[in-house]
This record gives structure tokens, sequence and C-alpha cells, in this order.
């Protein structure tokens, strides 16, 4: 409230009063039962039956008395008077921030004590993963999905394939600093026939020794992706290259996402939560996440 409205809301209070203690003051000065000119109404009912201008009971009017020096009062008491504090400086947006305050210090304290745990316990401990659940909803959900099985180009945290590893100290890394993932595009580097070659390839990996199209492919494959998926394509969780040889694909595994892939090449953000969540919530999170894939 800014000093204006607080004035204004002060002075219209103050009004309110005044025109209660004028009204009874002004309706107490006629005895009772006195029949002066004007102290009679004109409205008669029955032919003789008249309305009196009598003033209040006292006990009533005594109550109003009370009720205008309770009013004066809960203004000093209480910031009743537009901008001032009051006499016992209360304010509701104190009374919430002490609340909250209480509130902070009890979730700080339960936090602290489900964090003592390491990550690997935590994900099986249902309290924990229970608050886990809760900042997952809250700031993972929407990229990952409530159920944390992931969208188009967005990781299933729910199975046990990890880009970046699935240990304790790399999912607390994930969360802590992020994750930035490059598919380098090919575009000007490969020909048609090369991408084909690649995606008969990485479509469907063989078990066994490759031939025909595959082995073509594979050629290609060790001279321009192995790099980072490895000779065998299983991947490199310290670059964040995903394994090629199973069937979990970030993107999609079909012959034309692989060839927009290979084209023109893939980039992912996971971003930093640092500054977002306290070590003791991105622990339980942490926890939370492995225990999804258990």
């Amino acid at each position: 409230m800014n000093p204006t409205t607080g004035w204004l809301v002060a002075g219209v209070s103050l009004l309110n009063i005044l025109a209660c203690v004028w009204l009874i003051w002004a309706t107490s000065r006629r005895k009772p039962n006195e029949v002066a000119e004007g102290a009679v109404k004109e409205d008669v009912w029955d032919g003789d039956l008249r309305e009196l201008n009598n003033p209040l009971p006292r006990w009533w009017l005594n109550l109003f008395i009370i009720t205008i020096v309770f009013a004066i009062g809960y203004m000093v008491v209480f910031p009743g008077f537009g901008h001032m504090a009051g006499v016992l400086d209360w304010s509701k947006r104190g009374e919430m921030e002490s609340k909250l305050a209480q509130l902070t210090e009890r979730r700080e304290a339960k936090l602290n004590e489900l964090a003592a745990f390491p990550v690997a316990e935590i994900a099986s401990h249902p309290d924990a993963r229970k608050v886990g659940q809760e900042l997952f909803g809250s700031y993972c959900a929407g990229c990952h999905g409530a159920n944390a099985e992931g969208a188009r180009g967005y990781p299933n945290l729910t199975d046990d394939d990890w880009l970046y590893g699935g240990t304790p100290q790399a999912v607390v890394a994930s969360i802590t600093n992020g994750r930035g993932g490059v598919m380098t595009p090919f575009l000007s580097q490969l020909s048609n026939e090369q991408v084909s070659q690649l995606i008969a390839l990485v479509a469907d990996w063989p078990e066994g020794e490759p031939s025909g199209r595959q082995a073509e492919g594979m050629a290609v494959f060790r001279q321009r992706c192995a790099a980072c998926h490895g000779m065998d394509g299983h991947g490199n969780q310290a670059l964040g290259a995903p394994d090629l040889t199973d069937d979990t694909w970030l993107y999609g595994g079909d012959p034309d996402t692989i060839r927009e892939t290979i084209l023109f090449g893939r980039q992912g953000k996971m971003p930093s939560h640092k500054a977002l969540l306290s070590e003791q919530e991105i622990k339980l999170l942490a926890g939370y996440v492995i225990g999804l894939g258990q």
C-alpha cells in the first residue's frame, strides 16, 4: 500500500467513526416520551397509533460507545490508520513471513534427515522417494513427463539406459551442472550413398560380423562416427554419445529420423539446477531418479 492510499483508507475510517459519534449525539438529545414539535412522526396507523422519535435505550447507546472506543483502539494497536504500522508493529506480510520461516526450518530439518542416507539407499527409502517425487514433479516433469518416460529428445528415466552414466555421482552431476549434448551434422561431409549405408547399419545393428550394405556402413561408421560412439557402437558416457546397438532411441529409430540426425545433427540441453535446488534436494532427486530404473 502506498502512502496516498494509506492516508485515504485512514481518512475514510475516521470519517465513519466520527459519523457514528455524531449520530449517537444527535439522536440522544430528546428525552424519552417527549412530544415536542418534530418528536412525533407524521405516520399514523389504526387511527391513533403514532411512532415516537425517542432516543436509544441507555444500554444500547453504551454498546455503540464501546464499539467506537474499541474501533479506535484497534486502529491504534493494529495497522488501521492506513500506512501506519500500529503499536504492535503487526502486519499480515510479517505474519506470513514468520510462518513461512517456520515451515522452511521444519522442511530443512526433514531434508537434512533424509539426505543423510547414501543416494543408493535413498533410491529405495519410502520417505526420501516421496520427497524426490515431489521435486521431480516440480522441476523435471515438464521435460521428462509426469511418468518420467520422456519424449522425443528427452531421455526415458525409467529404463537402465544412461547417456552420461547411471551412478549416483553421474546423476548428481547431471542435475547439478546440467548437460549439453551435440551430434555433429554430416550434411556436407557424407554422400547420399554413405548416409544410406549408415542408416542400414544403425537402424538394425548386426549382432555378428556385418555383411552387404551394413558392412559398407560399418566402414563409414568407423571412419566418421567411432570417435564418439566407439568402434563397437556402444557409445561413450563421458561424451554423452548414445549406444547405437540397442533399441533405445532419443529422437526416433526410423530411417527418416536417422537420416535427419546424420545430416543435420542434434543439440540436447539439460539445464543446470544448482541455482534452483539445494544440495540435499539434488541428492534426494538423484536417488528418486535412480530408483525409477530399479
